[in-house]
């Protein structure tokens, strides 16, 4: 299934940042700014409690029109009825996932190399996320870092939309763009800034303008 907001700005609230932000704030500037596509990600929460914040969020992004994805738990997804699910090489496997999410909802998966995106590929999946392409200090470090020359490698293995994640600024945006990623993923470049509100908005200004995402 095709979702026109596979593309542009992809916003990481991740659950580190709530001492210093509302994510739900942020999920609601965010989208005022232009950006289309959110995930949650919460790594150390009790289920009830990343339910409960999910749900929180998936409010908000409805509301925006946006795309709400959920890292991890397809059972959260679900249950707040999100738009679809990110998972990792560790998380339930592809063909089990889709069992569980069904075929409508969204399934991207995490890859670092050329055989992983590949994989998704052939699985089915909707969208990957390929890097780190540069070092990321938002996660600890699981894989050597791709760059621009490992995401034109698998810009021609793969017709999915590709998202660049690890280690993403401003100043790399054009190169990323022009090296083959329908988008960037992003958390602390945007989090971390001085000017949250204009940071998003010169990273929406490198994409064109998605389409309305919901149930078309």
């Amino acid at each position: 299934m095709s979702h026109p907001s596979l593309s542009g700005v992809y916003l990481l609230l991740d659950e580190q940042w709530v001492p210093r932000h509302n994510l739900s704030s942020v999920l609601e500037l965010a989208a005022g700014c232009g950006i289309r596509l959110f995930q949650y990600r919460n790594k150390t929460g009790s289920p009830r409690d990343v339910f409960a914040k999910a749900g929180e969020l998936r409010e908000v992004a409805a509301r925006s029109g946006a795309l709400f994805i959920v890292n991890d738990r397809c059972d959260v997804a679900l249950a707040v009825e999100a738009d679809g699910v990110h998972l990792g090489q560790e998380d339930l496997p592809l063909d089990l996932a889709r069992q569980v999410m069904g075929r409508h909802k969204i399934i991207g998966i995490s890859t670092h190399r050329p055989e992983e995106a590949m994989q998704a590929t052939r699985g089915g999946a909707d969208y990957i996320g390929y890097g780190p392409l540069f070092p990321a200090t938002t996660k600890e470090a699981h894989a050597a870092p791709v760059g621009l020359a490992g995401l034109q490698d698998i810009r021609a293995l793969t017709s999915l939309p590709v998202f660049a994640i690890g280690g993403i600024t401003l100043d790399a945006l054009e190169e990323i763009v022009d090296s083959g990623a329908n988008g960037v993923a992003v958390a602390s470049a945007v989090l971390d800034s001085s000017n949250i509100e204009q940071t998003m908005r010169d990273f929406v200004s490198h994409f064109p303008a998605p389409s309305s995402p919901l149930h078309e």
